[in-house]
């Protein structure tokens, strides 16, 4: 009996591994359900006093000295290595938390300001603040003059009179 397990323990690390290495084939045609890759579930809300983003990312399992945060424009990044824990003679009946390398890349809906994002890491669950840009400072009217060689049409376009 334990030979068996044994036996379904590799064949299961085994298949893994070359999902890793091709992608799951089987998965991309219908065939199964089974999620390719790992990606951590996040959260991401807005708050307003102080105005910013708020990113929750579920990593448990996973060192914070193992995670990668960076911000360009719109988009957070986070990268990290949940590693496969090396117990000798330890025999699966199930095998359900996904390991390795991952990258998710998380689409923020304003401008942040990059140089002011902290982060905490506390049981699992990565939080990042960002502070929202200011978008008044960057907004600005601009008033439209009227040249005094064009006059306007009756449907309100100014166009250039005919010279003679």
């Amino acid at each position: 009996m334990a030979r068996e397990r044994d036996l379904f323990a590799n064949f299961e690390r085994m298949r893994r591994e070359m999902d890793e290495l091709f992608g799951d084939v089987f998965g991309s045609v219908g065939l199964t359900s089974r999620r390719t890759g790992f990606s951590p579930a996040v959260d991401v809300f807005y708050a307003d006093e102080p105005p910013r983003a708020i990113v929750h990312a579920e990593l448990a399992g996973i060192d914070a000295g193992d995670l990668g945060l960076e911000i360009q424009g719109r988009e957070l990044t986070l990268t990290g290595n949940r590693r496969e824990a090396d117990v000798e003679g330890r025999v699966y009946q199930q095998l359900e938390i996904e390991h390795g390398p991952f990258r998710r890349t998380i689409a923020l809906g304003a401008d942040v300001l990059a140089d002011e994002a902290r982060a905490t890491y506390q049981d699992g669950i990565l939080r990042v603040e960002l502070p929202l840009a200011d978008v008044e400072a960057r907004t600005r009217s601009v008033p439209i003059e009227r040249a005094d060689d064009e006059a306007p049409s009756r449907d309100g376009i100014a166009r250039r009179e005919a010279l003679p």
